[in-house]
């Protein structure tokens, strides 16, 4: 199991451009002409400048609850809060020209060139040529693809990760305050969806927006977030919390259940390497394999396992900082979980 955890520390409002915001969503619900109750009294903030997941078993409403915060679909009851805006008393057109919006299959515009669909946004919003283009380019460079390559290709000509990536790259174009996700990596293999996770967590890294991200998998929740929140039937949130804590103390049988007997591994991922787990260095470490300090107990194992070691050399500042064993690993992964 591949389990590279978000090590980001959750970061306030730090983009360039326009400020990032809060989502606050307040007793929100969406209940259908026959009935049916997708969602039923939700509430949930997500912190400016951090990245949610909603996960939970097919039919839980994760879907419906982004869908909801962009006004494609209408909740039906409560409030969804940008800010201090009240998102449900605003033109719902307007509203979606300030969310960035990603999907599984994309959605690009097959008849438009790359840097056509990034700069889509831009030109409803009346921005001048020359700025649409240098905003494509540089959207472009950052999510990995040489505009001066890609640029005037079509999206048929891309891989399916190239198409993500450019799916990225169009919803942030015209700087929007919130970005929404739903299932953004399923639609490719397994190896081009972890390097697609690990550009996507640089990528915010450096643009810090304010992001809620549908997924069905755990291990992707796990590495992307910096808060999950876990629903079940009826939109009900079970728990919210970091990976670490929800892995460690699973707040009802239903999250028990759904992180699975195996959460022990996932939460070797997720507990990096500290001082206080290491043991003096020998002094002559030559032979020793090396991690650096606040790897996680999981990669430490990893590198044991692969070299036949029981412990490794722990550095940091460019020195030994200590040697971490094979049982203080487990041990870490234990008290986690």
């Amino acid at each position: 199991m591949d389990v590279t955890p978000n090590t980001r520390t959750p970061a306030g409002p730090e983009a360039a451009g326009t400020p990032t915001a809060a989502i606050a969503l307040e007793g929100i619900g969406k209940r259908y002409p026959d009935g049916t109750e997708a969602v039923r009294e939700l509430s949930l903030r997500v912190p400016a400048g951090e990245l949610v997941v909603l996960i939970g078993p097919s039919g839980c409403g994760k879907s419906t609850v982004l869908r909801m915060i962009n006004r494609l679909i209408e909740p039906t009851a409560g409030r969804i809060l940008l800010g201090d805006e009240d998102v449900t008393r605003v033109d719902p057109v307007a509203l979606r020209r300030r969310i960035g919006y990603v999907i599984q299959n994309v959605g690009l515009f097959p008849h438009q060139t790359v840097v056509a669909n990034v700069g889509t946004v831009p030109r409803l919003l009346g921005w001048p040529r020359d700025r649409i283009r240098r905003r494509s380019e540089e959207l472009l460079e950052l999510v990995g693809l040489d505009p001066g390559r890609f640029g005037r290709r079509y999206p048929h000509e891309l891989s399916g990760g190239q198409r993500q990536r450019v799916g990225v790259a169009r919803a942030l174009a015209a700087d929007p305050v919130v970005l929404l996700m739903d299932e953004p990596f399923s639609a490719v293999d397994p190896i081009v969806r972890t390097r697609l996770q690990e550009e996507f967590l640089r990528l915010q890294a450096e643009v810090r927006k304010t992001i809620v991200l549908v997924t069905h998998d755990l291990d992707e929740a796990v590495r992307l977030g910096d808060r999950i929140a876990v629903l079940s039937q009826g939109g009900r949130l079970e728990q919210y919390d970091t990976p670490a804590a929800l892995l460690a103390a699973p707040a009802s049988e239903f999250v028990r259940d759904f992180v699975g007997a195996d959460r022990g591994i996932r939460a070797l991922a997720v507990t990096p390497v500290t001082r206080e787990a290491l043991e003096p260095a020998p002094a002559d470490p030559a032979g020793l394999p090396q991690v650096a300090l606040g790897t996680s107990a999981y990669d430490a194992l990893a590198v044991m396992l692969t070299s036949g070691a029981d412990r490794v050399l722990v550095t940091a500042d460019g020195g030994p900082a200590g040697v971490l064993t094979r049982e203080r690993a487990l041990g870490a992964g234990r008290e986690t979980a």
